[in-house]
């Protein structure tokens, strides 16, 4: 379980006394006893039955506690010792995990939060009637910590809840959360939206959340954020807590970003499509503020544009300041982000900017970024400390997708099998393999075909985090 994760929004009901109806009849405050009885039962009726627990179970390498005695690793070493009954280093353990999802198609789609099913082998889906069913993966999007499964199975009529627009709530609006807390049971909950747009949390790339002082605890993972109206308006994915359990600051994922990602899944995309800026953004500080004459620091600030990108051909600088996404204010990165990636791809935006302290407004397409080189997705073999690392070519769209990929050019690691050579030796993903034994490296072809060949030992130079870094490792 993530420290700031599992988290299911809740919904408070308001109870303040009197008050006077708003003449165009927008949200009001229950103005009689009577209202304050109200009850969110027929809410609860129309959307709980398209809550559903999600159970994933993986298997999981577990180390022989006798090894971790430096009497008998003196013996067998650090590998353990695989021909001696009993002393296998690893031995396989089931882990289990347990949070909701929200049927959002009748055939059976589900939304959930990927770091609920990752590195799950199987899924079983309970609807609340108490039916099961084994689930697949239909798309992860780590990014957004968005996974859609499908139910298999079935006739295919599954209950099924209607996603709503995040934009169309205010800070104020009662939302109910349903969900599994510590596997309980379907648990609703109630609340308020504490703040919107909140940002720099740390748990997704793309930062932009509803807060809500809903009761959210471990199980609540994937459930729903239902407004007044039974839509789904977000996906509840974390909590901000320092025991573990609801301290009434809980985030929920908008549902205009969740919607990007089923609409990805269901077009038959092995990855989320969503539009590319081309450019690398920075946090506006008091100093960068000042310096570029603004009165407040808000805004993400231009370092550096993608050559060929939508950002180049918009006329878009370094330097620049962008304060807003087809009208909308953005403080920060990610606002930024999350304002962009939400557009639906196609046609252009327009983007307010701030040059040399003068406003202005560029209109940049709205397109994927482009795989100008081709990934060959290879998984090295062989006798090599790199066998069971799975490597493309970089391009802008795998920089996209891995986003803290710092090189435009080369082969990267985008996965490392459990158990494998390269896993023993700290390989990790976004690792750019720039060397091998003297030999640059320019393709996945010319990985493969250096490390077929069983040499003494290697002399590896890779890019990680910014760093160059060198290794000699056994052959």
């Amino acid at each position: 379980m993530k420290r700031i994760a599992l988290l299911v929004a809740s919904t408070l009901l308001v109870t303040p006394v009197l008050a006077q109806v708003p003449a165009g009849g927008g949200p009001r405050v229950p103005a009689s006893r009577a209202e304050i009885g109200l009850s969110f039962a027929p809410v609860v009726a129309r959307t709980a039955p398209a809550i559903v627990n999600v159970y994933a179970q993986k298997t999981a390498p577990r180390n022989n506690p006798l090894l971790d005695d430096p009497f008998f690793r003196r013996f067998f070493g650090d590998r353990g010792a695989p021909d001696v009954p009993g002393l296998d280093r690893r031995r396989e353990r089931v882990e289990q995990s347990l949070g909701s999802g929200v049927v959002v198609d009748r055939s059976g789609i589900v939304v959930t939060n990927n770091h609920v099913i990752d590195g799950a082998d199987e899924i079983r889906i309970a609807l609340s009637d108490k039916r099961e069913f084994d689930a697949e993966v239909v798309l992860r999007d780590a990014r957004t910590d968005i996974a859609i499964l499908r139910i298999k199975g079935g006739k295919g009529d599954f209950p099924s809840a209607t996603l709503g627009s995040s934009d169309d709530l205010q800070v104020g609006d009662i939302v109910l959360a349903i969900g599994n807390p510590f596997g309980v049971g379907q648990t609703v909950t109630q609340g308020i939206v504490s703040a919107l747009a909140r940002t720099q949390r740390g748990i997704t790339d793309y930062g932009f959340f509803i807060q809500t002082d809903a009761a959210i605890n471990p199980g609540n993972s994937g459930g729903a954020l239902v407004d007044g109206a039974g839509r789904v308006v977000g996906i509840n994915t974390a909590i901000f807590s320092r025991s573990g359990g609801s301290q009434g600051i809980g985030f929920a994922i908008p549902a205009d970003m969740v919607r990007v990602v089923l609409q990805s899944a269901l077009s038959g995309s092995k990855v989320v499509r969503r539009p590319w800026l081309g450019a690398d953004l920075q946090q506006v500080t008091p100093e960068i503020a000042e310096g570029l004459d603004v009165t407040r620091p808000t805004g993400a600030l231009v370092q550096s544009i993608f050559p060929g990108s939508p950002a180049e051909k918009a006329g878009l600088r370094a330097g620049d300041l962008i304060v807003a996404v087809a009208g909308q204010e953005v403080d920060d990165p990610d606002a930024f982000g999350f304002r962009f990636a939400t557009r639906p791809l196609g046609g252009s935006v327009d983007l307010g900017i701030i040059r040399q302290g003068k406003p202005a407004t560029l209109k940049v397409a709205l397109e994927t970024a482009p795989e100008t080189v081709p990934r060959d997705e290879i998984t090295l073999t062989g006798r090599s400390p790199l066998a069971g690392a799975t490597v493309v070519n970089v391009s802008p769209a795998v920089i996209e997708e891995m986003r803290t990929l710092d090189a435009t050019k080369g082969v990267v690691i985008v996965g490392v099998e459990e158990g494998s050579p390269a896993e023993r030796t700290s390989f990790r993903v976004g690792d750019v393999i720039m060397d091998i034994n003297g030999t640059a490296i320019a393709t996945t072809g010319d990985l493969q075909r250096i490390t077929r060949t069983p040499v003494r030992a290697w002399r590896v130079t890779l890019q990680r985090g910014g760093r160059v870094i060198s290794a000699l490792l056994p052959g």
